[in-house]
């Protein structure tokens, strides 16, 4: 899952950002409300953590103006504040869960996987392709045998080929799910990691395809 994180403290971004990568998520980083409020209009991320007391532009107005344009995406509010009226602000402003600092990143965490789960909703909250099953919530993937041993950034790879229900998906938006918008990486890393997926998913009849110069795509073998 991709997860914009938007706070101006750069240490508390900076423990998020790494704690949300260890979970095997892609993360983009912002430290300034109205850099972030132009980001918004035009990302691809799953979710958004929004801090209230920002440069620029304050986290309320973002997600404000995020509602009023229809962007219904998850929003976990992080402010100092601890006030029950700044929690009822933010709630009704669009927020969908509320964490104040400081917090310990095992609730983080909880909040977090709360708000996957209402973001892969779905009536199995999983996803077939061939004969393997992908849970949305726990990003696992399973074969006929039980679970798969697939290191995390490929599972990501697989999750955002799996979810594009195979359209072509460009090597940037592969990058970006990655690591990030913005992540000092280079194309060559994303053909390493197709290559090395496309190993593990040969044998259970799912194949990544690409089209030079366009993107990739995952299909199954014929019936």
């Amino acid at each position: 899952m991709r997860i914009v994180v938007v706070e101006d403290n750069i240490s508390v971004a900076k423990g998020i950002c790494y704690h949300l990568q260890d979970a095997g998520h892609a993360v983009d980083m912002l430290h300034d409300g109205a850099q972030a409020d132009a980001f918004l209009r035009g990302d691809g991320a799953d979710m958004i953590v929004l801090d209230i007391n920002l440069p620029g532009k304050d986290g309320l107005s973002i997600l404000r103006g995020l509602r009023a344009r229809g962007d219904q995406r998850p929003v976990l509010m992080l402010t100092a504040r601890a006030e029950t009226n700044d929690k009822v602000a933010g709630l009704d402003a669009g927020a969908d869960d509320y964490l104040g600092k400081p917090f310990e990143m095992q609730e983080f965490s909880a909040r977090i996987r709360a708000l996957t789960r209402r973001v892969t909703e779905t009536p199995t909250a999983s996803r077939t392709i061939g004969p393997l099953r992908f849970d949305l919530t726990a990003r696992m993937i399973e074969g006929p045998d039980g679970k798969l041993d697939i290191p995390r950034r490929e599972v990501a790879l697989f999750e955002r080929l799996l979810m594009a229900e195979g359209r072509l998906v460009t090597k940037q938006v592969l990058l970006d799910s990655l690591y990030g918008t913005g992540a000092d990486v280079g194309d060559p890393v994303v053909e390493v990691y197709v290559s090395r997926l496309r190993k593990r998913l040969q044998p259970y009849g799912v194949h990544i395809n690409v089209k030079r110069g366009m993107g990739y795509f995952i299909q199954t073998d014929p019936v």
